[in-house]
């Protein structure tokens, strides 16, 4: 009896970078030596956000989430020994994404590379970023103009790298429902098309949408989960055909890469995640209809921090378990015919295109981010809520509780933390930079870059020419921001008090009587100092704070110590609350409070949360903070709670 024929395994990637190019080339050579089949880069959130490490808004950002990335020798630097002609290599970059794969293909051809064989993708997906995540730079329309420019340079000179990865992952983490992520994944990707349609000659097009890839999420409920990316599949196909006129299957493809869930990850019990990430790596490998063309998956600890080089290799071990030991390859799709796969597909279907069909109405995504906000604001306070109320059951969170303490975590926390010298070091290396370029070079490719960014000419070559010059990310992004401004998107949290009471009878009446002491309503400041643009929980906790009856102000991400303590010195809040996830807790928390004293408003109680280590917490309620909060303290009402007593009058006088 011959041997199944086995299918070619998906590409098998790790999403790492950290503190200098230097360490995160180390850690790519050695996951390449450990089976790894691709490279995934993270970039920390300067890099992200087009500022250069020493920049103000920089400060305490320097390497924590990701590699910085400032100019041509960084890049180099990273790539060392990397022959970038035979790798396959994601870069998770939006508002820079241009400036990136500029800096990456200067490289590429330093090493000799024939650029037309380079393979990989950027992500490039801006739209998503005013919803979620919060990297981006210019406003909605640049911004589209920006991923046009990117696509018909790749698909004219780099014609096997995805110039896009429509990204729907951070839609889910944001409260997205399966129906959510379908069709505002599935809208950004139309603005996309009708951006580029123009741009190419109309036989050329079918084979730019060939290029468009997807980059998706897959949660614990895999079954949903699964169906979910078959819909996927069909929709796409069916947008392709009916709205495109692409009549070649092989440019119709649905293809996708997946990082995991990590927003189902865990503080509590955190060795249950091990569990969770594995589930959900069957979603989108099961099916082979709908199977992934490359994976990445979180390590166990993500909920804690920074993960190391060992929990790393632990979740790539799962893909290569998964990929050559099993019989998984080996057969045609498992779920075809199945009825019960079919029905569910068939729904999450109809819901997608009842949703694509209110965006088409607005105009489009383009048109639709304010809505789109909202809508995913409520879904995740939807998502808490059956948290809350044990309708959604999270073993170790809310059910099962009582367990041992992990030996995982002892010794040195079980996470990775970064030394804080990194930011010295990597602002040292910079000015060097700056000191050895020529600069008369300098300002006659950013002057280029310019006239290019003015005119409707394509930005890539004169930034692949800066690049060369020597200029800097801040100074690319500088320009971008010159000429198409700066953008601040929606919030999703209006100020109107929403009908969702369920629950807060107790809590509203406490905020009354509070109220009635201070002689006015009880108000809160919510603040996000420094780069980070996951919002998530930010706008929860105002959300919930509104609800409970709270003045609240809120204004989104991306705001400095300075603009917090202005808007404290203007709102005259009772509370102010910070909540930062990148990692720079410490030093971004100390520049508040000390703002906050030299402001004469030291007498207002701070409150933070994040992503904070135990030995942090401490140091952070030493400094003088109230409260700190980390994502085991699930329970919103326990926080206004909180918020209430820090407000009385009474409390404060016993004090």
């Amino acid at each position: 009896m011959s041997q199944a024929q086995k299918d070619r395994p998906w590409l098998i990637r790790t999403y790492a970078g950290h503190s200098t190019a230097k360490a995160s080339n180390a850690l790519y050579r050695a996951n390449l030596a450990k089976g790894q089949t691709g490279l995934s880069v993270a970039f920390d959130l300067p890099t992200q956000t087009g500022y250069d490490s020493d920049h103000t808004l920089a400060r305490g950002e320097v390497g924590k989430v990701g590699v910085p990335v400032c100019h041509l020798g960084d890049m180099r630097t990273l790539f060392d020994e990397i022959p970038l002609e035979q790798m396959n290599t994601s870069m998770t970059i939006n508002a820079t994404a241009p400036w990136m794969l500029a800096l990456y293909i200067a490289v590429a051809e330093e090493q000799g590379a024939d650029v037309k064989t380079l393979q990989g993708t950027v992500q490039n997906d801006l739209i998503k970023e005013y919803l979620s995540r919060g990297t981006y730079i210019c406003p909605p329309k640049p911004s589209l103009k920006l991923i046009g420019d990117v696509a018909e340079y790749c698909y004219k000179n780099v014609p096997k790298w995805n110039p896009m990865n429509v990204c729907s992952y951070h839609l889910q983490e944001a409260g997205a429902t399966p129906e959510q992520e379908l069709a505002y994944a599935l809208a950004t990707a139309i603005a996309v098309l009708d951006e580029l349609k123009p741009r190419v000659a109309p036989e050329d097009f079918p084979a730019l949408c060939g290029r468009i890839s997807f980059f998706v999420n897959a949660g614990i409920r895999f079954v949903t989960e699964m169906c979910k990316m078959r819909a996927f599949v069909d929709l796409w196909d069916e947008i392709l055909t009916e709205r495109y006129g692409v009549t070649d299957p092989r440019h119709r493809r649905f293809r996708y890469g997946v990082q995991v869930n990590s927003l189902g990850l865990t503080e509590q019990q955190p060795e249950n995640n091990v569990y969770r990430i594995l589930i959900e790596m069957l979603a989108v490998t099961l099916s082979k209809k709908a199977r992934a063309r490359a994976v990445q998956l979180p390590a166990w600890n993500e909920a804690l921090g920074l993960p190391r080089p060992w929990d790393q290799q632990w979740s790539m071990r799962m893909q290569q378990i998964m990929a050559f030991e099993t019989d998984l390859l080996e057969y045609e799709d498992l779920f075809d015919g199945n009825p019960a796969v079919d029905a569910k597909v068939e729904a999450l279907k109809e819901g997608a295109r009842h949703e694509l069909s209110n965006l088409e109405g607005m105009g489009g995504a383009i048109q639709s981010i304010e809505y789109m906000k909202s809508r995913l604001v409520d879904s995740n306070a939807d998502r808490l809520n059956k948290i809350e109320r044990n309708e959604t059951i999270v073993v170790g969170v809310n059910k099962f509780t009582n367990g041992e303490e992990s030996p995982l975590t002892t010794g040195d926390g079980g996470i990775m933390v970064v030394d804080p010298a990194v930011e010295a070091d990597q602002i040292e290396r910079l000015i060097a930079w700056r000191a050895d370029r020529d600069e008369d070079a300098v300002r006659s490719a950013l002057s280029a870059l310019r006239a290019a960014a003015r005119s409707s000419d394509n930005v890539m070559e004169p930034s692949i020419a800066a690049a060369k010059a020597g200029v800097t990310t801040g100074e690319w992004a500088a320009e971008m921001r010159a000429v198409f401004g700066e953008y601040r998107g929606p919030t999703g949290v209006s100020r109107g008090v929403s009908n969702k009471t369920e629950g807060l009878d107790d809590i509203r009446g406490a905020v009354d009587a509070v109220s009635d002491k201070l002689g006015r309503r009880l108000s809160f400041l919510m603040g996000k100092p420094g780069l980070d643009g996951h919002s998530n929980g930010a706008e929860q906790i105002a959300f919930r704070a509104r609800d409970c009856g709270m003045d609240i102000s809120y204004e989104g991400i991306r705001l400095t110590p300075a603009q917090i303590i202005e808007a404290a010195r203007e709102n005259a809040p009772h509370v102010i609350g910070l909540s930062i996830l990148s990692g720079s807790h410490l030093p971004l928390v100390e520049e508040v409070l000390q703002k906050q004293r030299d402001a004469g408003l030291g007498h207002i109680p701070l409150i933070v949360g994040g992503i904070i280590p135990d030995e942090d917490a401490k140091r952070l309620l030493a400094m003088g903070v109230a409260r700190v909060y980390t994502p085991k303290d699930f329970e919103l009402n326990m926080i206004m709670s909180d918020i209430v007593t820090l407000a009385d009058p009474e409390a404060i006088a016993a004090e």
